[in-house]
C-alpha cells in the first residue's frame, strides 16, 4: 500500500500538515474566490459539469418505475457524498489559476499525472462504498416503514410520504440517517483531495488532516457543510440543470477553503 502512497506520501514519512483556524467569514471568501475562478472562463467550466446533471436526470428517470421510486431522493442527495471526488478536476483549475498558469478546461484532466492518482483513486473508491452504503441504508429504512407495498405513481409515493404518519418517520429518520452519513464525509474528506493534489502526503495523513481541521473549527466546516446542502438543493431546481452552475463553484470555492484551512508546507 505504501507504493500506491495510501499511507504515507513518496517519501514514506507520515506528514501532519499544520491546521489553521478560521472564521465564518472565511469560508464565505473561499465561496466568493471560488465565484471568481468560475467567472474567468464560465463556459469551459459548464462544458467540464455538463456529466453531472445529465446524469442527474437519468438517475431521475431510471428510478421512475414504482419499485424504484422511493430512491429518488437517496440517489439525488448522494451527490454530495461523492461530490468531493466529482471536484477534483476543478481544484487542478484553480490551483494553476492561483499560480498563474494557463487554466485552459483540458488542465482538468492532467490530474491524472499526480504522484497522488492513486491515493485520489482509492479514496474515490472509499467515497463510492459510502455512497452504495447510503443506498442500502435508505432501501432498508423505507422496507421497516413501508413494507413491501411500493407506490404505482409518482403522485401515489407523494401522497404517500407527505400524508401517512409513516411517510413523517420516513422523512425524519432518513433525513437524520443522511445527516449522520454527511457529517461523516463532510469531516474526513473536506480538504482530503485538496491536499492530496497539492501535497502527496498520502490518503490517511490527508484525511486525518481533514478530521483536525473540522475539530479545530467545527462552526465554519458545519456553515461550509449547510452551503454545500443548499447550493445543490438549488441546483437540482429545474430538472438538475443547476447542477452546471454550482458544481463548478462549490469546486473552486473548495479548493480556497482548503487554502485558508491548511497552512502552506514549511520549505
Amino acid at each position: 500500500m505504501t507504493a500506491f502512497h495510501v499511507m504515507s506520501g513518496a517519501s514514506d514519512v507520515y506528514a501532519r500538515p499544520v491546521v489553521n483556524k478560521i472564521t465564518v467569514a472565511d469560508v464565505f471568501d473561499a465561496f466568493r474566490r471560488g465565484l471568481d475562478d468560475f467567472r474567468e472562463k464560465p463556459s469551459h467550466y459548464v462544458f467540464l459539469c455538463l456529466m453531472y446533471p445529465i446524469a442527474g436526470i437519468f438517475l431521475a428517470l431510471a428510478t421512475s418505475s414504482a419499485n424504484l421510486l422511493p430512491m429518488i431522493f437517496p440517489l439525488v442527495s448522494g451527490f454530495a457524498l461523492i461530490g468531493p471526488l466529482a471536484a477534483i478536476g476543478l481544484y487542478e483549475i484553480s490551483r494553476r489559476r492561483e499560480t498563474g498558469m494557463d487554466t485552459s478546461w483540458t488542465h482538468a484532466l492532467e490530474v491524472t499525472k499526480s504522484p497522488a492518482f492513486p491515493s485520489i483513486v482509492t479514496g474515490g473508491l472509499m467515497l463510492f462504498a459510502f455512497f452504495v452504503v447510503w443506498l442500502v441504508a435508505a432501501q432498508t429504512l423505507y422496507a421497516n416503514v413501508f413494507g413491501d407495498v411500493f407506490p404505482r405513481s409518482v403522485s401515489a409515493f407523494t401522497s404517500q410520504v407527505l400524508g401517512t404518519p409513516q411517510g413523517v418517520q420516513l422523512i425524519i429518520w432518513g433525513n437524520l440517517i443522511g445527516l449522520g452519513f454527511a457529517i461523516i464525509v463532510l469531516s474526513t474528506t473536506v480538504v482530503t483531495f485538496p491536499i492530496l493534489l497539492d501535497r502527496d502526503i498520502g490518503l490517511v495523513a490527508a484525511m486525518e488532516t481533514s478530521l483536525r481541521a473540522t475539530v479545530a473549527n467545527p462552526i465554519p466546516v458545519f456553515c461550509w457543510g449547510l452551503i454545500v446542502a443548499v447550493s445543490l438543493l438549488i441546483g437540482t431546481i429545474p430538472v438538475f440543470v443547476g447542477l452546471a452552475l454550482v458544481i463548478p463553484i462549490l469546486g473552486h470555492a473548495t479548493w480556497h477553503l482548503y487554502r485558508k484551512l491548511v497552512a502552506p508546507p514549511v520549505v
